[in-house]
């Protein structure tokens, strides 16, 4: 577009630079449809193989602390103790 404005050599040159640029642009993103393909594929193998995984993790993780968080045991302590509240 700078040809049509200014009408010189220099001008001329640009936008065929500019130009060029655009459609070696075009040519990389275009090879690269097939990279781009094949990352998408390999990351929904990731996800598939890995999700069972984590959901693995996500129970050992659960019964850990639910391991760690035991209930308090209703068992009278060993030994003699006196019992101060009076039965009926």
């Amino acid at each position: 577009m700078v040809a049509t404005v200014l009408n010189s050599p220099r001008a001329v040159e640009t936008s065929i630079y500019v130009v060029r640029a655009f459609i070696k642009l075009r040519e990389l993103l275009a090879s690269n449809k097939e990279l781009a393909k094949r990352l998408d594929e390999l990351e929904e193998r990731i996800v598939r193989q890995f999700g069972t995984y984590d959901r693995a993790i996500a129970g050992i993780l659960n019964t850990l602390r639910q391991l760690m968080n035991a209930p308090e045991s209703g068992n009278r302590p060993i030994g003699f103790t006196a019992d101060l509240e009076e039965t009926s």
